[in-house]
């Protein structure tokens, strides 16, 4: 167990590593991740140095949006397992000292969920419809929705039903938005809390948790419509409809009460897309816990937002009494190898270059991909230098880019087919895309696209199935460069990424996180000079038995800098001298 989990509040400091379990390893050769696969690799993790493991969505699901359509909260995906092999899974977690998170979904149901079937067959009014969000149309005939909100996905966020009804889903038509006024949500969740604590979980992420309480009722949804729109999510005074009310508060303070039903108690990490100035609320410790803090993974390649990201998640942190998470990629976003290997230049919103260039399958701009790992190497050594959680999605710690170019008519992912016009938006599979393990299982071109492989898997799947037959291709295709990112290759090479997060991460746990010192101190412009605007530099207290501080040095500039006087323990790429080039992070004892 790393020293770090011997705490009960082992969460503010932990390495959390996120397993999107459909593609992170398949046992049995089905083509599709499972959670014997998180079992079968929790050496591998171990070996990592991670804290905890956080399993997105594995609960039985139509997938019409990768597992986040929920048929019954309390189950696993046969596709995927037993809750058997979820019990042994996190057994083996806990024996190898890991923590478990389980990600939780309760802004919306699958609409094959048994409530929602029970909604469908009820009268309009009826209890069991008023677990969801039906209102009556508009027009004279109720042929028109309650107003023109546009899901997340594209499209109207209102669906008809056969008696003239219309319910809500912010997300695919398949996911009905759950009325947290009803008293019957708060109890069944509370319910499903509960079984999840019961067979491992120590912990819970918390899907879309801004999201939850709406007011559909204070005005005319017309209205309502004109004050909230429901792709701009950031709100400043709880006036929106629909994102971020004051109301939700109510609902993680119930929570905490199940959370500290247990010992040591539970804790939530909130998925909350809310101005800086609001995430402490969510994060503290009479609520979830912690919040996710994205503005890692919004940055461009600029030390001003990524020195920005820094200062207002440490003063967010020290307003809700917990810590701050780091995040540069997930299950969500162009990964950040790629993103940091494109042009940088300021956009009106983040990813919007990183969309564009996803969008038409990588062929609009240069992805420079030695400098994309280049500064992905930097950017995660200056991410685990700091206090607070660290979460890894899974593959960053290989480099793999985004898989750009999968064929449109091998894509998963709902985005690209629910927007008006139709593949506007590429979607979220590049970053989904099963893990390579094994160089020497190499697929074969693929006859549709030679670019990718057929035939074999990088070890993703066993070679046959357990009834001696060929296991099927991965769910999506993998691009035959994997093979030059496996696991196995990157293991047998000091300088390989992963051995890189290894180092990193296991400095971290010797000589930061057991100090308990969530404190910073910058290093400014007395030390760089004219310099300084290109550096993210700060200071930590460490355990060195001379009292030296810690030192994270990142030069985001072109041109070299000369490091402060002291001891280099490490950096993410050759040192000029005394001098940290372009690109480059440095750890030191200063």
């Amino acid at each position: 167990m790393t020293l770090n989990n011997t705490h009960a509040d082992w969460w503010k400091q932990a390495v959390v590593y996120q397993v999107y379990p459909r593609s992170f390893k398949d046992v049995n050769g089905d083509g599709l991740g499972d959670i014997a696969g998180v079992t079968d690799r929790i050496p591998y993790l171990k070996e990592l140095g991670v804290d905890a493991i956080w399993l997105s969505p594995f609960y039985p699901s139509e997938l019409a949006d990768g597992g986040y359509d929920v048929i019954d909260y309390r189950d696993v995906d046969p596709r995927l397992g037993t809750m058997d092999d979820f019990d042994a899974m996190a057994a083996a977690a806990h024996e190898a000292g890991m923590k478990v998170i389980v990600d939780i979904v309760p802004n919306h149901t699958s609409d094959g969920h048994v409530w929602f079937q029970e909604a469908l067959a009820a009268e309009p009014g009826s209890p069991a419809r008023d677990r969801y969000i039906f209102r009556d149309g508009l027009g004279e005939h109720g042929e028109l929705p309650p107003n023109d909100w546009q899901s997340i996905f594209g499209g109207g966020a209102w669906e008809r039903v056969s008696d003239g009804q219309w319910y809500l889903h912010m997300f695919a038509k398949e996911q009905p938005d759950l009325n947290w006024k009803n008293p019957e949500v708060h109890e069944e969740f509370k319910k499903t809390l509960r079984f999840w604590s019961d067979h491992g979980a120590d912990g819970f992420r918390i899907d879309v948790a801004h999201g939850l309480a709406k007011d559909l009722d204070s005005a005319p949804l017309t209205e309502l419509a004109l004050m909230g729109n429901p792709l701009e999510g950031l709100c400043h005074d709880g006036t929106n409809p629909l994102w971020d009310r004051p109301e939700v508060h109510d609902i993680y303070r119930e929570w905490r009460e199940v959370f500290n039903e247990y010992d040591p108690p539970r804790f939530a990490v909130g998925e909350a897309w809310v101005v800086p100035e609001h995430q402490h609320l969510y994060a503290s410790e009479e609520e979830l816990g912690q919040v996710f803090n994205f503005e890692f993974a919004k940055a461009d390649w600029f030390a001003e937002d990524f020195r920005t990201a820094i200062r207002e998640g440490l003063e967010s942190a020290e307003e809700s009494g917990s810590t701050t998470t780091w995040v540069m990629s997930n299950h969500d976003v162009v990964r950040h190898a790629s993103r940091y290997g494109l042009p940088q230049v300021k956009t009106q919103w983040c990813h919007q270059l990183a969309d564009a260039w996803l969008l038409r399958s990588g062929s609009n701009f240069i992805e420079d991909r030695t400098l994309g790992t280049r500064r992905a190497r930097a950017a995660i050594m200056m991410e685990l230098g700091l206090p607070g959680s660290v979460y890894v999605y899974q593959g960053e710690e290989l480099g793999l880019f985004e898989v750009a170019d999968i064929p449109w008519d091998r894509l998963e992912d709902p985005t690209p087919f629910r927007t008006d016009h139709g593949r506007t938006a590429k979607g979220r599979d590049g970053c989904r895309v099963p893990l390579p393990w094994v160089a020497a299982d190499t697929p074969t071109p693929a006859p549709w696209d030679a670019k990718f492989g057929t035939g074999a898997s990088f070890g993703f799947s066993p070679v046959t199935r357990p009834d001696g037959t060929p296991a099927a291709d991965p769910h999506l295709p993998q691009p035959l460069w994997f093979k030059d990112f496996a696991a196995d290759v990157e293991d047998s090479d000091p300088d390989s990424m992963l051995n890189l997060y290894r180092r990193a991460i296991a400095f971290r746990q010797r000589m930061l996180t057991p100090t308990g010192d969530t404190s910073i101190r910058w290093i400014g412009e007395s030390g760089f000079g004219d310099k300084a605007g290109q550096v993210v530099a700060y200071s930590r207290v460490s355990t060195d038995e001379g009292g030296d501080r810690f030192a994270s040095i990142t030069n985001f500039g072109p041109d070299s800098v000369e490091l402060p006087a002291g001891e280099i323990v490490f950096a993410s790429g050759p040192l000029d001298g005394v001098r940290l080039p372009a690109d480059t992070t440095v750890w030191m004892m200063v």
